[in-house]
């Protein structure tokens, strides 16, 4: 039985009175902003001289009804990364707690584990990149507060098997985060599905990735909503730029662009692997549910900068664990993919 997650949070986060923007002092409508000591002029009428909504209300009225989640249960952060940091503040007491987290996996959980003086615990996945249940459970003890879980995993591309994550989401007993980044490219349903079945549990997604917004840096993050409370009191006032704001709302009316540039991408990643697996450099593909491909080479380091030469980057996750001579591989456009292989045919040739 997993613990309350209310016990888990700093006791000093429960007590912060959080910065109260000019914006969040009135409710109803108005026309006369006197209260912010913004410039007046909005010269270009694009109302980027006021500030933003704080809690960027409209987004989550429009991704409530598309991910079929209420709204308060919705948090919109400065791109993923701003979730995990502030789950970290939330939950970490800085040289005391600990995460545990699943290798191979993102970068990030452990960067910000550093950043905020937090020990990392490290259970990899099994060779076939599944979680290990039993050694995770073991591992966690009374200071491991955040339990970190890629599904879709970033840099091997699968999903991670739902018995396994159950079992955590009853058996671990702090937050468990379940990190979605690439669910849309996935033929298995969102865990968003099972969001009122565990308080303790935390989804985060983006648009950066499926919606092609990765310049725009938006996030998300779905949980109870009185945790959503929380990471809405310790956030700064105006995490999300106006302009930001703006294009994600346009986006979110062209669900049905996303949804045909996803099946897109889902066909050309087939095509890109049938391929790449005729190539002599080419030793195993990893099965994918990403809009990627884990590609193990005869020697990833030569190969990458081979690429580099044709003006093409790619990802070197040779020095990871379990992924010895890798490359992770993006499904780019059919001009893309095509300049690839004819490069790989190419350096094919030489090799032989």
């Amino acid at each position: 039985m997993a613990r309350n997650w209310k016990d888990l949070v700093r006791p000093h986060i429960w007590d912060l009175k959080p910065y109260s923007s000019a914006r969040d002092e009135y409710s109803g409508e108005a026309k006369v902003f006197l209260d912010a000591n913004e410039n007046p002029y909005d010269d270009k009428e694009t109302g980027w001289n006021r500030y933003p909504d704080p809690y960027q209300r409209e987004i989550k009225k429009q991704l409530a009804a598309i991910k079929a989640v209420p709204e308060e249960s919705i948090f919109i952060g400065n791109g993923s990364d701003e979730a995990i940091d502030l789950l970290y503040r939330i939950f970490c007491e800085p040289g005391k707690d600990n995460v545990i987290l699943c290798p191979p996996t993102y970068g990030m959980y452990e960067v910000s584990a550093s950043i905020h003086n937090v020990e990392t615990i490290k259970v990899e996945l099994t060779e076939d990149y599944q979680l290990q249940v039993a050694k995770i459970l073991e591992a966690q003890n009374e200071y491991s507060k955040l339990l970190f879980i890629c599904s879709p995993n970033n840099p091997t591309g699968n999903v991670l098997q739902k018995e396994a994550i159950e079992q955590l989401l009853q058996g671990f007993q702090g937050i468990v985060v379940i990190d979605e980044a690439y669910i849309d490219f996935s033929s298995e349903a969102s865990w968003l599905t099972h969001l009122n079945q565990y308080d303790n549990l935390v989804i985060m997604q983006t648009m950066s990735k499926a919606w092609g917004l990765a310049a725009v840096r938006l996030g998300m993050a779905f949980t109870n909503p009185e945790l959503i409370s929380i990471f809405n009191k310790v956030k700064p006032p105006y995490n999300i730029s106006g302009p930001n704001q703006q294009v994600v709302l346009e986006a979110l009316h062209n669900k049905s662009q996303v949804e045909s540039e996803v099946n897109k991408i889902l066909a050309d990643r087939e095509k890109l692997a049938t391929v790449l697996q005729e190539l002599e450099v080419v030793t195993r593909i990893h099965p994918s549910d990403a809009n990627f491909l884990l590609v193990e080479v005869k020697d990833a380091a030569l190969l990458y900068k081979q690429l580099l030469t044709k003006e093409i980057v790619v990802r070197d996750r040779s020095k990871v664990s379990l992924c010895g001579n890798c490359l992770r591989i993006t499904v780019g456009t059919q001009e893309e993919n095509n300049k690839l292989l004819e490069s790989l045919s190419n350096i094919n040739q030489v090799v032989k």
